[in-house]
């Protein structure tokens, strides 16, 4: 059998396409027969009343064509087309499972609303790092504020219209036109002449980074929290966290460190050498020493255990 008679003979609900891109699909799918109301009734009721796979197909694979052309719409959000179908195709496929024959309504008309919020959920999570429409009035402003502003416009192109700002008559035209606050136009105008920003600075292959990103000169070391931290840490250290250390040793003990460590002459010298504390006391300088290690332990855990309970409180 030749590509011809094969191309010309395919059952016509296949949508393998011949070709194996989107262009083929497209051609494969607006091949497919579309279908009477009666017969879209009675496949409906099928797929309703017994759960019927094969009419469910049949309803899904007629309307794929219709995917296709809303796809068409969203077209200028930079998103692929293919991307677009595809999230398409998921709600009509939802659709299909909630359509009800009864309400007299055909199915091109249910289904319309369930391949549009498929899109545009897809387009709002994916056309910008950032989410830009969240709210009911924030997504009406996203999908409708361009082809508003086209008509403000006149004919300007895309870029024209996407830099020229809205005057005051035509922020209050759109916000009445789509029932929101104009500053809801107005935060969304600026969202959309905005875009998203690296806060690290993109690396090349070898993983060196050559430009300043954001992160070099918006962070801010002064008051970022971990050194804040440290350096509260660091000053009662220095001063309550001393003299509580300090009130922890006897008499003597706490006399040693203050005379080896703490005191410190008008002239820059230190205080009493391990000798003249021994001649002092009346104990060898071994002994001194000993008594200081001994205090400085007990400080350091002392020290440990109300830092901790400073980082805590």
């Amino acid at each position: 059998m030749t590509l011809t008679t094969a191309l010309t003979t395919r059952d016509p609900w296949s949508v393998a396409p011949s070709l194996g891109n989107l262009d083929a699909y497209i051609r494969s799918v607006q091949a497919i027969p579309m279908l009477e109301a009666e017969e879209e009734q009675r496949l409906a009721r099928r797929l309703r009343d017994q759960q019927d796979l094969q009419a469910a197909s049949k309803l899904v694979l007629s309307h794929l064509r219709l995917v296709v052309s809303i796809s068409r719409q969203y077209m200028g959000y930079g998103l692929p087309q293919g991307d677009l179908i595809q999230e398409g195709n998921v709600g009509l496929m939802k659709a299909v499972k909630r359509f009800d024959p009864d309400q007299g309504v055909r199915l091109v008309s249910y289904a319309m609303h369930w391949i549009k919020a498929e899109i545009h959920e897809y387009i709002l999570k994916n056309w910008r790092m950032v989410k830009v429409a969240t709210t009911k009035a924030q997504r009406k402003l996203f999908f409708n504020l361009r082809s508003l502003k086209h008509q403000f416009k006149g004919e300007a192109d895309d870029a024209q219209v996407g830099r020229a700002g809205l005057s005051e008559a035509e922020i209050h035209r759109v916000a009445a036109e789509l029932d929101v606050r104009p500053e809801d136009v107005i935060e969304m105008e600026t969202r959309l002449a905005g875009g998203d920003v690296a806060l690290e600075a993109p690396a090349d292959d070898d993983g060196d980074s050559h430009s300043v990103a954001p992160l070099a000169y918006l962070a801010d070391d002064v008051n970022e929290p971990t050194r804040v931290i440290e350096s509260h840490r660091r000053d009662w250290l220095a001063s309550d966290g001393i003299t509580l250390a300090l009130s922890q040793l006897d008499d003597r003990s706490r006399r040693i460190v203050e005379e080896r460590w703490l005191k410190v002459n008008d002239d820059g010298s230190g205080g009493m050498t391990l000798h003249e504390l021994a001649a002092e006391y009346g104990v060898s300088a071994e002994r001194i020493r000993q008594i200081e290690v001994a205090a400085m332990k007990k400080m350091r855990k002392a020290l440990s255990e109300s830092a901790d309970n400073l980082a805590f409180s």
